[in-house]
């Protein structure tokens, strides 16, 4: 396995593959996995927290049949994604490769090779738009944790790249080795490729309740499921009663207003940030019909999802009644 690095790397994007395929092989992984850092001109390099990482090879040494191929991300990718002599050695390295992956913004340095035209893709939330602008043969979707199409493989970002390491093991050695590396981690078991990393950005100050925050983040990262009330108070081992006064208390809304929020924001990011359909978006974030999400739209900020779509920026939410406040 060859990890393509360059300066200004992130460097979980690096020890999160490699510490998760090295724990593999301490539990047995047979055959074991062999973990090369490559770099042009096998130049160490400097990751965007300063640290310095040797390389163990240039990339225009590198001959032979290759496992897997995993370009990662980070603040320098611009620079990346625009050097000709990278390009040329990740494409020529894809083709002598089984498998390739990118974590985060490593796939704007697929994209520019044009390793991905046609293909559905993924890469940290923020960059999702820029991508999808820049290279439109590219089907972003920013949806998911990771997404595979084919042989090739993309991660959205920094922790994602352990889940989809995990599941990169589970597909070579089976469930039991990568139940035991992620217990070794302490890690999830794994998270699902498709959970959606909505959880990650919907920001707010985090209530002060213990059990308030803890059912907020619930809530923000299981959109699709029930959540009703009562299911929400039974997980949190109170009565719906109870609930309903701390979601007031705390957040200034009840439990099933502060659902319909998470669902809409997290909705309108997905319908600005890839191209899925309104029902493929209705369904992920736990709307029943596309009907229903373009009603909530209308109540939440006024606007349909076509003008969603179109604005610049993420839309403010209209104030009804009281006041608004967004689940972390």
């Amino acid at each position: 396995m060859l990890i393509v690095a360059y300066d200004d790397a992130q460097i979980l994007d690096i020890a999160c593959p490699s510490g998760a395929l090295d724990i593999a092989n301490r539990y047995g992984a047979s055959p074991p996995y062999v973990i090369e850092l490559g770099t042009l001109g096998r130049r160490a390099a400097r990751s965007s927290a300063g640290i310095v990482l040797g390389a163990g090879h240039g990339l225009e040494t590198v001959t032979g049949r290759l496992d897997t191929l995993i370009v990662v991300g980070g603040v320098g990718f611009e620079e990346a994604s625009a050097d000709e002599r990278l390009l040329a050695q990740v494409r020529r390295l894809a083709g002598r490769s089984r498998r390739v992956a990118s974590v985060c913004t490593g796939t704007y340095v697929l994209a520019a090779a044009g390793l991905v035209d046609h293909r559905r893709v993924t890469t940290h939330w923020g960059y999702g738009e820029q991508l999808a602008a820049r290279h439109p043969d590219v089907a972003v979707d920013v949806g998911p944790l990771y997404i595979r199409d084919g042989n090739v493989y993309t991660a959205a970002g920094v922790t994602s790249a352990l889940d989809l390491t995990l599941s990169l093991i589970e597909d070579d050695h089976g469930p039991t080795l990568a139940r035991a590396v992620a217990r070794e981690l302490v890690s999830y078991l794994h998270r699902p490729a498709d959970q959606a990393q909505i959880s990650m950005f919907l920001a707010a100050p985090p209530p002060g309740d213990r059990l308030v925050r803890d059912l907020a983040g619930y809530i923000a990262a299981h959109l699709a499921e029930d959540l009703t009330p009562g299911t929400l108070a039974a997980r949190a081992g109170v009565s719906t009663r109870h609930l309903t006064r701390l979601f007031t208390e705390h957040l200034g809304t009840t439990p099933a207003r502060a659902v319909r929020e998470a669902r809409t924001e997290a909705a309108a990011h997905l319908v600005r940030s890839s191209r899925l359909s309104l029902a493929s978006i209705a369904r992920r974030c736990g709307f029943k019909s596309p009907q229903t999400l373009r009603q909530a739209f209308l109540d939440h900020y006024g606007l349909g999802g076509d003008t969603i779509r179109k604005m610049p920026d993420m839309p403010r939410a209209r104030v009804a009644s009281g006041h608004k406040t967004s689940l972390p």
